[in-house]
């Protein structure tokens, strides 16, 4: 399945959806306004342009994901790979490490699951 694009302020509107779906549009609305400081507008066409790409649906004014939350982040984060390290995980793993300390209990909770991984299991 082909993901959608989802720009950053999309992204905030959707972390909103994400959380409260099914949502109606008009509690959207009230949300984003509060939130993210939008007009009613704004929201209305976020929806409509969110549905054309088939992120979401609107039905009834109902509004519901099409597209989860970890969708979305693992595709930010394939495309973000691919385009700046080439593809390469264990650059873009090399150059976050470099600038962010990892705790110790990050760093048991990577190893567990490279650990998952090596044996085959989920992620």
């Amino acid at each position: 399945m082909e993901i959608p694009k989802i720009h950053e302020s999309e992204y905030r509107f959707c972390l909103i959806l994400w959380e409260r779906e099914p949502v109606t549009a008009v509690e959207l609305v009230k949300l984003c306004q509060a939130q993210l400081g939008w007009k009613r507008t704004t929201t209305y066409t976020v929806i409509k342009r969110l549905g054309e790409r088939g992120v979401l649906k609107n039905e009834n004014g109902v509004v519901t994901s099409l597209i989860s939350k970890d969708q979305a982040q693992a595709y930010e984060i394939d495309e973000l790979v691919e385009k700046k390290f080439e593809g390469s995980l264990p650059a873009f793993i090399a150059a976050f490490t470099k600038h962010q300390a990892l705790s110790d209990k990050e760093l048991d909770e990577v190893q567990r699951m490279i650990d998952r991984i090596r044996k085959g299991g989920a992620q």
